[in-house]
């Protein structure tokens, strides 16, 4: 018996383009069991994917596109969070 499971893949870009180059990931597996480990931060110097446009390619869906960030004049280069965050899911099959 197979059954459907829903991975979902979070994606710092450098700017808005969805060809822009990955800076910051994390994903999180449903179809891994309670016992497997999920992804942790440091795990990989590589990105899963360069941009949002090659995961959408591999078949993601994207289901969050980031909100354009406003700078005030004099607050440009305030560290805060990453701007250009997408979120992606995509259902997987697992046999069980």
């Amino acid at each position: 018996m197979s059954k459907t499971r829903q991975q979902i893949l979070i994606l710092h870009l450098a700017d808005s383009s969805l060809e822009s180059h990955t800076v910051a990931w994390a994903l999180y597996d449903g179809a891994k069991s309670k016992d497997e480990l999920q992804m942790n931060t440091g795990d990989s110097q590589t990105p899963p994917y360069r941009s949002v446009l090659d995961a959408m390619r591999d078949g993601w869906n994207v289901l969050q596109l980031p909100t354009m960030p406003v700078y005030r004049s004099g607050f440009e280069h305030e560290l805060g969070a990453l701007p250009y965050e997408y979120v992606l899911e995509r259902k997987v099959t697992i046999d069980e």
